[in-house]
């Protein structure tokens, strides 16, 4: 009886009430969602990829956006119908998180009406119909994979639709040719900042960069209400550069976070 027992509970095991699309996988990268379910999956092929930097809109006829990542490459994609008890944001973060502890860096990200209409996305971005929803419920992020792989990238979408049912579509693109360098815009640093609480740059070990400036700056003015501590190497040098660029010097104070490189958290 008692292996009978045991026969029951194998066969009654959640692993095989996957109802997963035939042939996918999940992306090693990329953790799953407890009871998801792969309800799209495209294996590599390759093909000319554009990815949006900005808020996305059509204009006669034509997508428009303020910044691309424009490249040929490999594509692999996986889309995931979340359980109920599991929100869009929910696999949105679990993912986010899992990418960046593997030292993924966020080049755009937004959330809600500011990333523009869900359809484009869906339709235009994705080509993917089940992506359509609301648009006050949508989420996007484009990220860059930490050397060795740096010329890979991970695009997140996520979205509730009006029946309720949520999803996750992760995209990974390998490039054909080196991407070169591409930087974050300010808003996401600020949408990042506020989200995680900590901006890490390891790489800005030495002097101030003028552009990495400029970004930072921006991205710290766009809500003049938070207070922030700077740490690194040349940490007084970076504040005294910050606030020559329009950061007011009350709103930061040199911290001592370990770390050669630039470190900017979040002063609750």
């Amino acid at each position: 009886m008692r292996s009978l027992s045991l026969l029951a509970l194998c066969c009654f095991s959640p692993l095989l009430f996957a109802a997963d699309v035939p042939g996918s996988q999940d992306l090693p990268i990329v953790p799953r969602l407890a009871d998801a379910e792969i309800v799209d999956f495209r294996p590599p092929v390759e093909l000319e990829r554009i990815y949006p930097l900005g808020s996305i809109r059509k204009i006669s006829g034509q997508l428009r956006f303020d910044g691309q990542v424009s490249a040929r490459g490999q594509t692999t994609s996986v889309t995931y119908e979340l359980p109920p008890e599991h929100s869009a944001t929910e696999a949105f973060t679990a993912a986010r998180e899992a990418l960046q502890k593997q030292g993924a860096e966020l080049l755009f990200w937004c959330q809600a009406r500011d990333c523009g209409e869900s359809s484009l996305w869906a339709n235009e971005v994705f080509g993917n119909a089940k992506l359509f929803g609301a648009d006050d419920q949508q989420a996007y992020l484009l990220l860059r994979l930490a050397a060795p792989k740096d010329n890979s990238l991970v695009a997140l979408y996520s979205i509730t639709r009006g029946n309720r049912k949520a999803y996750l579509h992760v995209e990974q693109f390998e490039a054909a040719a080196p991407l070169g360098e591409l930087l974050p815009t300010s808003a996401t640093l600020l949408r990042q900042l506020k989200s995680t609480g900590e901006l890490d740059f390891p790489k800005l070990s030495a002097d101030p960069d003028d552009t990495w400036l400029r970004l930072i700056s921006r991205g710290l003015n766009l809500d003049t209400t938070l207070r922030v501590s700077v740490s690194g190497a040349k940490a007084e040098a970076w504040r005294q550069s910050l606030i020559a660029q329009g950061v007011r010097a009350a709103r930061m104070e040199t911290g001592n976070a370990p770390g050669a490189g630039l470190h900017i958290e979040l002063l609750r």
